[in-house]
């Protein structure tokens, strides 16, 4: 069983944290109406989708994937950077408990889920506003035992390292070379976006679906040349929230769990 845990769009999204791009209105009801297209899709990708309320004092709430990291035996939760974003952890260990056993990652560490890109038995973890050394320090201690090797990566040009490079097939990345090299993932096929579409890189792989936004086609059609058939989505509220794909959503097997 394949679980997707997401939440709700907050009503106080227009108030959500920004670092590289400049505030634009917000129309909720569209956003609203992206994020259940979003999770259909998910559904749609054989997951069992756990759709947890919203939260109106949280504008960024929706963006679930950094506040963990799911591994097959564990979970490790997360400091976000941006102090405000703390109270979402809470909510988000509620919904994990089920299912993982669960580490934390403490002060002075701060990390962002975003900036952690798990490839086998590897995690690269940007290196960013939201993410410190420390937080590497403390998850090379959590993750020593279980076998996973902690690389990281410095981040430059955008918030997190999974807005750079994303996995869109067993043996591919997306990638953006101006904000993550290449190099730093050897053995990989690299598919670099388009240069008109820089923001263009974080897709959501589940299984043979590959999700992606409809905001950037030049960049759907190297996918689409690559085989991979991308499976469209709009997402234009969220990206003004800074946000993408692979935020909304944790995405994991429900390795012996009890099933809600």
């Amino acid at each position: 069983m394949r679980i997707a845990i997401t939440r709700k769009i907050s009503p106080s999204m227009a108030a959500c944290q920004l670092t590289h791009i400049q505030r634009q209105p917000i129309d909720l009801e569209k956003a609203r109406k992206e994020h259940r297209e979003y999770e259909e899709r998910l559904r749609e990708a054989g997951c069992l989708v756990h759709s947890l309320p919203a939260e109106p004092d949280l504008p960024d709430s929706v963006f679930v994937e950094d506040m963990a990291v799911v591994l097959p035996k564990a979970a490790i939760l997360t400091r976000p950077g941006a102090a405000i974003r703390r109270a979402e952890v809470h909510g988000i260990a509620e919904a994990l408990r089920p299912y993982r056993r669960l580490l934390s990652i403490t002060a002075p560490a701060t990390m962002d889920g975003g900036d952690v890109l798990h490839l086998g038995k590897i995690l690269y973890v940007g290196l960013s506003r939201r993410t410190n050394e420390q937080a590497i320090r403390q998850l090379k201690i959590h993750l020593d035992p279980l076998g996973y090797q902690v690389t990281p990566v410095p981040v430059t040009g955008c918030l997190h390292l999974k807005s750079a490079v994303t996995q869109v097939s067993p043996d591919a990345l997306l990638l953006n070379p101006r904000w993550v090299s290449p190099m730093t993932f050897p053995r990989w096929r690299i598919i670099e976006v388009h240069p008109a579409e820089s923001s263009a890189a974080n897709a959501l792989w589940i299984g043979k679906h590959l999700i992606y936004p409809a905001a950037y086609p030049e960049t759907g059609k190297r996918l689409d040349a690559a085989g991979l058939a991308p499976i469209l989505v709009p997402a234009a509220e969220v990206a003004k929230a800074e946000g993408a794909l692979t935020c909304c959503s944790l995405v994991f097997e429900a390795v012996g769990a009890m099933y809600r």
